[in-house]
This record gives structure tokens, sequence and C-alpha cells, in this order.
């Protein structure tokens, strides 16, 4: 069984769950009001992850080494985790997701293990859109931006929205952010740009998402909306 996660429903009752690359066949939700509670048995399916080799990258990129950029590399980490902590009392989710570019080539599948200049690394969380540097970045949902940065060691500029109890979704690699923490976004706006900052070997952007710090497939909730 997955682990136990609590979260509260928001006003109108409208709440979502996540499962992570890893997570086990089943699980259990569990509904609890003032009326008493209802639980329901969840078959997971297993996804299906393949290997890509990524060659060219630089060594900083692979195996970064000195204290001043260790100690960059420790303060990033430190405040990303504080974008993803983000718990906004929003319900943007229910709307349903687009995507954030209009055109676009997935170069990079969710949850493939990365072998980067022969070295194996932990699996790549997120689903890869290459485009040309400056395509548009449109936010597919509605959501409050949690972090917004630009320069960071692996990722360039970083852009986190989040989009209610505890969802939030990452763009990584932009040339540009045209967001700033706590504005808060609709669904289409542009919000930055495509770039290849960071570990990037070519132009694109890397989607992520989170749900309370568990790692999910962004495209499969494209075109989903709440029940």
């Amino acid at each position: 069984m997955d682990g136990i996660v609590q979260g509260d429903a928001s006003a109108h009752g409208y709440f979502i769950v996540g499962f992570d690359r890893d997570s086990a066949p089943t699980t259990v939700i569990t509904a609890v009001t003032e009326q008493g509670e209802a639980r329901r048995l969840i078959q997971i399916t297993p996804g299906h992850f393949d290997i890509q080799n990524i060659d060219g990258l630089a060594d900083d990129q692979v195996n970064p080494q000195g204290e001043a950029l260790l100690a960059q590399i420790a303060a990033e980490v430190e405040r990303k985790a504080v974008g993803f902590s983000s718990r906004a009392d929003r319900e943007d989710f229910r709307s349903g997701f687009i995507l954030p570019l209009q055109r676009f080539r997935l170069s990079g599948h969710f949850g493939g293990q990365r072998i980067l200049n022969g070295v194996p690394k932990r699996p790549h969380f997120g689903d890869d859109l290459a485009a040309p540097v400056g395509t548009p970045i449109r936010a597919p949902a509605a959501g409050l931006v949690a972090f917004a940065e630009t320069g960071l060691h692996f990722e360039g500029g970083l852009t986190l929205l989040d989009h209610g109890q505890g969802l939030i979704t990452a763009y990584l690699h932009q040339s540009k952010v045209l967001v700033k923490k706590d504005d808060v976004v609709k669904p289409g706006q542009m919000i930055g740009a495509v770039g290849m900052e960071g570990r990037a070997t070519g132009p694109h952007l890397c989607w992520r998402m989170k749900w309370r710090d568990r790692n999910l497939n962004p495209m499969l909730l494209v075109g989903v909306r709440a029940a």
C-alpha cells in the first residue's frame, strides 16, 4: 500500500490525490466528513519508463565540485524547497490543464532513467518539450506563483505555480521569467520563454508536477477536469 498522506478538501468539497512513479499497485483513499467516512481501494496501473543517454553536458552539471559551487547549489535547494512547500488555499486544478507550449516536440519522457555523460543518475521527473528559444510558455491553469528565479545552476530560469492543495507545477530552463513570487496567473497567461539554461543540451521546457512532494507526470492532467 502507498504511504499515508492527509489533506483537506476545498470549501466546495474538491480535492486532488496523486501517485508517483514508484507507487505501490494498490492504495486506499479515505474521505472523512462530519457525517462519517468512505473508503475506496484504488488499483494503480504501472508505468513503463525508458532509458535516456545524454552526452555533451558540462562537467559541473553532472558532478559539481568546489566549495563555492556546492554552497550555491545547497542554497538554491533550500529556496526551491520553500517554493515546493507552498500550500495555497486554492482549487485551480478543478478546471483542468492545457499544454504550456502550443507547438513542441516531446524529447524526454517522465520517469525515464537518465545516464548523463555516461553516469547513471536519478529518474527524470518531467516531460521535456523541445521548442525554439523564446517560445512563449503559458500557464496551463490558474495558480499562485510560489517561486520565480533566474540563473539557477541546474534549472536556469525556474517558476513554480501552486494550483491548490499542494499541487505544484514547475517550468525549468527558461530564458525569460515573466512573473514574480506571489503573482496570481490566469490560464493561458504567458509566464516565461523557452531557453536552454542550466543542465540542458538544447532549447526545451522541462515541465514538472508535484503533489505534496510526490512526482507526477503533468501530461496525464492535460484536458482532465474535476468530477
